[in-house]
């Protein structure tokens, strides 16, 4: 298994980097669409979506952020209704926990679906438009967050974080993880290293109470999105998004975190 993981995650990094680092902006947004198409198909599979529904959304997904870049929609109005909706539908998805029997729950999902995707692919083009240390100091905002919360939770958790939905997790944890963003990102801003990055933008723009603040908020939803994927999992019934990685799981696996956290972080960039 370790193996398998290994692999999978050694053929991912040699095909992303090159063309997170020197690909055209193009280039890099034709690879990122096609994750998120990707990625809808396993949201329509979560939705138990039948036959070939699953494939179907995923054309729609596709075809979604086709027209949204020839037609030169305005990506702000997404990341308003991706914000709402992981504002809103996120915190009630977790505390009420609707089931996918609720048809009109799971129709909303269908639909909000769609514009949580369309939001994030646009908020990482736009983030790569910004640098290359910007896009990934974005990606280092959950990557930090779930590494730190996993050895802060190996090591002091006691208290479970959302037990129904995902046991393993932790508040000790989630506190660890935020504290490895703050640390990292207050050194980073201070120092104003491979500037700019997310964190040197928002001391920019927010100065730096604020830009606690904001970061704290990503964070958040950074643990609000892994566990929103997660609640979704238990309900179809599955332990993985989908097998299209294998030793990972699926795509919605390894960018759960980050639907949230891209478009809100932009959103409060202007």
């Amino acid at each position: 298994m370790l193996r398998t993981r290994v692999i999978t995650a050694i053929v991912l990094l040699a095909v992303l980097v090159p063309i997170t680092l020197f690909a055209p902006i193009g280039a890099f947004g034709a690879l990122i669409g096609f994750v998120v198409v990707f990625a809808a198909w396993e949201w329509g599979r979560l939705l138990k979506l039948n036959g070939a529904g699953p494939v179907a959304y995923a054309l729609v997904a596709g075809v979604a952020l086709i027209f949204s870049t020839f037609l030169g929609i305005k990506s702000t109005p997404l990341y308003q209704m991706a914000a709402i909706f992981w504002v809103l539908a996120g915190p009630y998805a977790l505390l009420r926990k609707p089931t996918l029997a609720a048809h009109t729950w799971r129709a909303f999902l269908l639909f909000a679906g769609i514009v949580v995707f369309l939001a994030c692919w646009h908020a990482v083009v736009d983030a790569r438009t910004r640098g290359v240390a910007f896009v990934l100091s974005l990606l280092l905002v959950v990557w930090l967050a779930d590494i730190g919360a996993y050895f802060a939770g190996k090591a002091l958790g006691r208290h479970k974080l959302a037990p129904s939905i995902s046991p393993g997790k932790t508040w000790e944890g989630a506190i660890g993880g935020w504290l490895a963003v703050i640390v990292i990102g207050a050194v980073a801003a201070s120092t104003a290293f491979y500037a700019p990055t997310v964190f040197t933008a928002f001391v920019e723009h927010l100065g730096w109470d604020r830009s606690f603040v904001a970061v704290s908020v990503l964070v958040a939803f950074s643990v609000v999105g892994d566990l929103f994927e997660s609640l979704l999992k238990r309900q179809a019934g599955v332990k993985d998004s989908s097998g299209l990685l294998p030793g990972h799981g699926g795509v919605l696996d390894r960018i759960d975190a980050l639907l949230p956290v891209l478009p809100i972080a932009l959103l409060m960039l202007g």
